[in-house]
C-alpha cells in the first residue's frame, strides 16, 4: 500500500480523533495554542450543570443514547415508532435496512440550520427550529416517499432518487422561503447525491440483499459481526472508508478523501499526517445513530464507548460558557468565523478532549462506568442539553458563543 494512503486510512478512527484532540489538549495546558487559553479549574462547573441537566432530563439516571432517533419525538409522541408500527415489515433486516436509510439521511441533511429556519410541523402546527426541526422535516420527507423510486414502498431510500435530487426538493421539504432562510441546501444536496453515486458504485455493500441504498450497509455491518457482535469503533471506521467520497473535497491524502479533517500548525508529526486534525462529526453521530436499529435486529453493538464525543458548537459552547476555554482575543467571538480556521479547528478538537475529561468527572460522581454510561449517554443527559441550555441563558436568541461558517457538510 502506498505509504500516504496508509497515513490517511490511519486518521479514519475514533481512536485517531481522541488521540489527536489529547494532543492539542496537552499543548493548550501548557498554553501553548494560538487561540484558545484552557482552565481546567473550570471543569467542576461544566460538569455541575451537565449533572443538574442530566438528573432533571433523566431522574432515574436512564438516558438514551445521543442520536437522531431523540429528534423523532415531539411532545411525548415518537414519530418514527408510530410509522414503524404501521408498516408491514418482511423481517428484522427489512425493518433495519429502512432505519438505516432515514437516520443516513437524515443525519446528512442535519448540519445546522441557523438561528431564524423554522419548520411548521404539518401535524401539531408546530414551530421548530435547528436539529428537532430538521429531523421532523427530514422524516416528513422520508414518510412521503420523495426518496424513494418505488410508489409501493416509500419507506425507503434509493441510490437512483439521491443521485436525481435536486435543491428544489429539499427547499420545500424544508419549507424554506425568504422569510424562512436555511442555510447550506446547496452543500446537503451535493451531499446526498455524491451518497447515491458512492452507494452505485460498490454493490457489494450497498446491494448485497436489495437494491442499492443506504440501508445496503446494515447487511454489510451485519456480515461483519462475530457471533452477533459488533464493535462501534469498527462500524465507525467502516462508514468513514466506504463513505468517504460523498465528502466535499477538502484534503485527500494518498488518495484517500478524509472528509471532516482539517490542520492545525500547532500539531506536528513525522508523517505525511503532519498538522491534520481529524474530527468526523457528522460521522460519529451518525454511528451512534445507528447502534439502535442494530439492537433491534438482534446484533450486539460492543465498545461504544471507544467512540469519542462531538466536535460541535453546543458541546464546545459549554466549554466556552462554563470559562472553561477562554479566548485570547475575545473580539474574535464577534466575527462568524470559517470552518477551516485554525480557531475553529482548534475550539472543537479541544471540546473532544475536554468531553473525555468531563465524562471521567460525570460518572465518579453517579457511581457509574464508561461501559454502562458511554459518551453516547453523557452527551444526552447531558453536555449537548447543558451547552444549549447556557447558550440560551446567556444570549437571546440561544446561539453559540462563536459562529461559523459552515457549507451545510459539518455542523
Amino acid at each position: 500500500m502506498n505509504p500516504d494512503t496508509a497515513a490517511a486510512l490511519s486518521l479514519l478512527s475514533a481512536e485517531a480523533v481522541r488521540a489527536r484532540a489529547h494532543r492539542l489538549l496537552a499543548i493548550g495546558l501548557a498554553d501553548g495554542l494560538a487561540h484558545f487559553r484552557v482552565d481546567l479549574a473550570r471543569l467542576d462547573a461544566a460538569i455541575d450543570l451537565t449533572l443538574a441537566t442530566t438528573r432533571a432530563a433523566y431522574p432515574s439516571l436512564a438516558v438514551p443514547f445521543h442520536s437522531r432517533w431523540r429528534h423523532f419525538t415531539l411532545d411525548g409522541l415518537d414519530r418514527w415508532a408510530v410509522i414503524a408500527a404501521a408498516a408491514t415489515w418482511k423481517d428484522k433486516a427489512s425493518r433495519a435496512r429502512a432505519a438505516f436509510d432515514l437516520a443516513i439521511i437524515s443525519v446528512l441533511l442535519d448540519a445546522g440550520a441557523g438561528p431564524d429556519w423554522r419548520y411548521v410541523d404539518r401535524a401539531s402546527g408546530a414551530r421548530i427550529g435547528r436539529s428537532e426541526g430538521l429531523a421532523l422535516a427530514s422524516l416528513a420527507m422520508f414518510s412521503d416517499g420523495l426518496f424513494s423510486t418505488d410508489t409501493a414502498d416509500p419507506l425507503r431510500v434509493d441510490a437512483a432518487a439521491l443521485q436525481r435530487l435536486s435543491p428544489q426538493v429539499l427547499l420545500r421539504g424544508f419549507q424554506v422561503a425568504g422569510d424562512n432562510p436555511l442555510v447550506g441546501i446547496e452543500g446537503r444536496c451535493d451531499l446526498l447525491r455524491r451518497l447515491g453515486a458512492t452507494i452505485v458504485a460498490a454493490p457489494a455493500i450497498f446491494a448485497r440483499d436489495d437494491t442499492p441504498r443506504p440501508g445496503g450497509f446494515f447487511d454489510h455491518i451485519a456480515a461483519r459481526a462475530m457471533g452477533g457482535d459488533i464493535a462501534a469503533p469498527a462500524i465507525l471506521s467502516d462508514l468513514l472508508r466506504i463513505f468517504a467520497p460523498i465528502w466535499p473535497s477538502r484534503i485527500t491524502l494518498g488518495g484517500v478523501v478524509l472528509g471532516d479533517c482539517w490542520r492545525h500548525p500547532a500539531l506536528r508529526t513525522g508523517d505525511a499526517t503532519h498538522e491534520m486534525v481529524p474530527l468526523h462529526k457528522l460521522s460519529q453521530w451518525l454511528t451512534y445513530s445507528l447502534i439502535e436499529p442494530m439492537q433491534d435486529a438482534g446484533l450486539r453493538v460492543i465498545d461504544i464507548e471507544g467512540l469519542t464525543g462531538l466536535a460541535e458548537y453546543r458541546n464546545g459552547g459549554l466549554f466556552i460558557d462554563t470559562g472553561v476555554l477562554a479566548l485570547r482575543e475575545p473580539a474574535q467571538a464577534q466575527r462568524a468565523q470559517a470552518v477551516s480556521s485554525t480557531l475553529v479547528v482548534e475550539w472543537r478538537a479541544l471540546t473532544v478532549a475536554l468531553l473525555d475529561r468531563l465524562a471521567a468527572g460525570l460518572r465518579a460522581r453517579l457511581g457509574v462506568d464508561p461501559v454502562s454510561f458511554p459518551l453516547a449517554r453523557v452527551l444526552e443527559g447531558g453536555a449537548w442539553a447543558a451547552g444549549r441550555r447556557i447558550a440560551r441563558d446567556l444570549r437571546a436568541d440561544g446561539a453559540p458563543p462563536i459562529s461559523v461558517v459552515s457549507d451545510g457538510t459539518v455542523f
